[in-house]
């Protein structure tokens, strides 16, 4: 069965082959931000501990990168409890369902990333596992097939999307607990990027970590992406201190500019403003000039250049504002100086 992973609470956080597992927090107090989230969670893990039953079903929607996966393997080590984790394509038949929840030792979280991929059909399967805990199986063919009903141990299902709007209102309305991770704040970053840097061995003071958490895209993981780069960068040339005028440096080198916007964010804005003459310009023209997958621009790049109010989208198509021809040193056409976009 592709995708599965079966995994003690403390298994999960012991695979060092990638240096990003080993910068997630492991404790709810130890993740950073999401207050209103953390208050809700914290209750309901008391609550569940206390009457000794599996945690109620949880939806975390959100951009990439805030920690959706984090909370999910944090929630299996508050609980103390197996934690087992696939994504939606991974999912493809009704057996690949089966075959997973058959598998679940009581009160398991389950984890499906990107849930809203999953099929329809699929969909359906979890339907009378998450409010019934029983597993429809057809047993026979033609006339004489027949449904039986497995009998599921409690389990907790996790599901993180980062497109909440594609998710079907019967699946959403199953989630006992549902939250929208938003975008962190400078000093919210500033604090993860303290902490990773701790972990990592990393010289860094405050104007150090502001620099790096101001282009960091309201996303932690942006934030130790950079840190990473930045830490090489003072290694070999700042004498290991990543302070405000290395981190400049370093990121200036890496083309990442005071907004967080990288080389391919300016090119898409240059596209629009000087080559379609500020639009508005179909998503699969832009994909096509600057050599992108559509699906990447739209869910990767174009989420944060909306955030800035650089660009908007439109029936025709998207078009640059004024703040990216200012951001761009370009001069914006009169009609967009006078409100007509």
């Amino acid at each position: 069965m592709s995708g599965l992973r079966i995994q003690t609470p403390d298994e999960a956080f012991e695979d060092d082959t990638e240096l990003d597992r080993s910068l997630r927090p492991r404790r709810l107090d130890d993740f950073v931000g999401q207050e209103g989230l953390k208050d809700q969670l914290s209750v309901s893990i008391a609550a569940a501990k206390l009457r000794g039953e599996a945690l109620d079903h949880v939806l975390l929607a959100g951009p990439p990168g805030l920690g959706k996966t984090s909370l999910a393997q944090i929630l299996a080590s508050e609980l103390e409890v197996p934690f087992v984790q696939t994504a939606g394509p991974a999912l493809e038949r009704k057996a690949d369902i089966a075959a997973f929840l058959g598998a679940l030792e009581p009160r398991s979280i389950f984890f499906v990333d990107e849930i809203h991929r999953l099929s329809r059909a699929l969909e359906e399967t979890f339907y009378p596992a998450m409010e019934d805990r029983k597993l429809p199986i057809t047993v026979g063919q033609g006339a004489g097939a027949r449904v039986m009903d497995v009998p599921l141990p409690p389990f907790t299902l996790v599901g993180a999307t980062t497109r909440a709007g594609l998710l079907t209102t019967p699946l959403r309305d199953r989630f006992g607990i549902q939250h929208r991770l938003e975008p962190y704040a400078g000093p919210e970053l500033a604090a993860i990027i303290h902490r990773s840097a701790h972990i990592l061995g990393c010289a860094i003071d405050e104007g150090g970590a502001s620099a790096i958490a101001r282009r960091s895209r309201g996303t932690p993981r942006v934030a130790n992406r950079l840190l990473k780069r930045v830490r090489d960068y003072a290694d070999v040339r700042a004498a290991g201190v990543v302070d405000s005028a290395s981190a400049d440096a370093a990121l200036e080198m890496l083309g990442i500019d005071d907004l967080g916007l990288d080389p391919l964010d300016r090119e898409l804005l240059s596209a629009i403003c000087t080559k379609f003459d500020g639009g508005p310009v179909g998503l699969s023209t832009l994909a096509i000039t600057v050599s992108e997958e559509s699906d990447t621009i739209e869910d990767v790049y174009e989420p944060y250049l909306l955030q800035c109010g650089f660009i908007k989208r439109t029936p025709r198509g998207r078009v640059a504002t004024s703040r990216a021809y200012a951001h761009l040193g370009l001069a914006a056409p009169p009609e967009r100086d006078q409100g007509l976009f």
